[in-house]
């Protein structure tokens, strides 16, 4: 869990931007999902052979 906060932070930011609890969700949702996907495409896909 504690290097999912520290990518979080490095890779999106440290702060929130909004001032609103509604727009913070929002912003939280569209980071997670762009690092979701940064990580989902860094991942080697592995076939097994034989």
């Amino acid at each position: 869990m504690e290097t999912a906060i520290s990518r979080f932070k490095r890779v999106i930011a440290d702060t929130l931007r909004s001032r609103t609890d509604r727009r913070r969700a929002t912003e939280v949702a569209i980071a997670v999902t762009a690092l979701n996907r940064m990580l989902e495409l860094g991942r080697p896909k592995s076939v097994r052979v034989a």
